[in-house]
């Protein structure tokens, strides 16, 4: 069957969900995935469910690569523009939203295919996450408090005598997940590294994982050069621009945070160049690219496709083709 031919629908399977997998295009960033579902999207009823931490955040659109309006008019995508820049979005949160939209779209006889390289979100709805205590306003007021007078990398210190694995897996300056952990210690007494060894998935469905992995690591460097400067072109520095002179965004804010848009916050603040802002934001990318790759490739039961072999949409066709229409 060649890629431009569409295979006909199994009778009576079209809007069975019951047993069918979820369908799911992931791979590092820069490598294609946006692009080939919208090409399967011309042959599929397929509605977009995006797996992307900054696609979440209104205002965040060139440096996030989020599809633009008429693109969205001619295919339905989801969990894009979800909450203001300003706000916190967990991979909880995630979860919850994503499922929310694999069951409306499936409601209306439609078929859902989650896109992105968000592989925390992605981790999270297929093998489920912790429970974990609730928050508690007060223990974060004296935690941030602590962490103003000391500094992060010293909260770090604190978090690792209480919970060396966590702080192991997480930067020193990470303030978000330092705080969250710190947090969890504080209410519940145990360690949120032990808490996390217990999981369950919200959403009890069989996945179908088709990635993108790109075996010339030089070519994809290259393009994802090109990739951040087409995006400056397109104006993400006046994008960061407008963020900045909200006022209310520090770079510890989570939106903020995403590759690209915290090197030229970087810039826009006065504390370097443009030029050393564009070189960090591309490190950084690429950087990002390689911990996606790393965590596919301790992912199990994926499909893995070269997106540069010509016959790499064929095969990401022919892979997803069974959670589409399942025999």
């Amino acid at each position: 069957m060649s890629a431009s031919e569409p295979r006909t629908p199994v009778p009576g399977n079209t809007v069975r969900t019951s047993g069918r997998p979820i369908a799911v295009l992931t791979g590092p960033t820069g490598t294609g995935k946006s692009d080939i579902a919208l090409q399967l999207a011309r042959e599929f009823p397929i509605e977009i469910v995006s797996v992307d931490s900054a696609q979440v955040y209104r205002g965040l659109d060139i440096g996030s690569a989020k599809p633009d309006a008429a693109t969205r008019a001619a295919v339905r995508h989801h969990l894009l523009d979800l909450v203001d820049a300003s706000a916190v979005y967990s991979a909880g949160q995630f979860v919850r939203d994503a499922t929310d939209a694999i069951a409306d779209i499936e409601s209306r006889g439609r078929i859902p295919l989650l896109v992105g390289g968000t592989m925390l979100y992605l981790r999270a709805l297929i093998t489920g996450l912790a429970t974990l205590p609730q928050g508690s306003e007060s223990v974060r007021t004296e935690i941030d408090a602590d962490a103003a007078r000391l500094g992060w990398p010293a909260m770090h210190e604190r978090l690792a005598k209480v919970d060396p694995a966590a702080a192991a897996r997480i930067h020193p300056n990470d303030a978000q997940r330092i705080q969250r952990a710190l947090e969890v210690h504080a209410v519940e007494g145990r360690p949120i590294s032990e808490l996390q060894r217990v999981t369950a998935p919200m959403l009890a469905r069989p996945f179908l994982v088709t990635a993108l992995v790109p075996s010339d690591r030089a070519r994809l460097h290259a393009a994802l050069a090109r990739r951040f400067e087409t995006m400056m072109a397109a104006g993400l520095l006046e994008e960061v621009r407008t963020l900045f002179e909200r006022g209310d965004l520090t770079p510890e804010s989570p939106a903020i945070r995403a590759v690209g848009y915290r090197q030229l916050w970087s810039h826009v603040s006065g504390s370097v160049s443009l030029e050393t802002a564009r070189e960090a934001a591309v490190a950084a990318t690429r950087q990002l690219a390689k911990r996606q790759m790393t965590w596919l490739r301790s992912m199990p039961n994926i499909r893995t496709f070269d997106p540069y072999d010509a016959q790499g949409f064929v095969g990401v066709r022919e892979s997803l083709i069974t959670a589409f229409y399942p025999l």
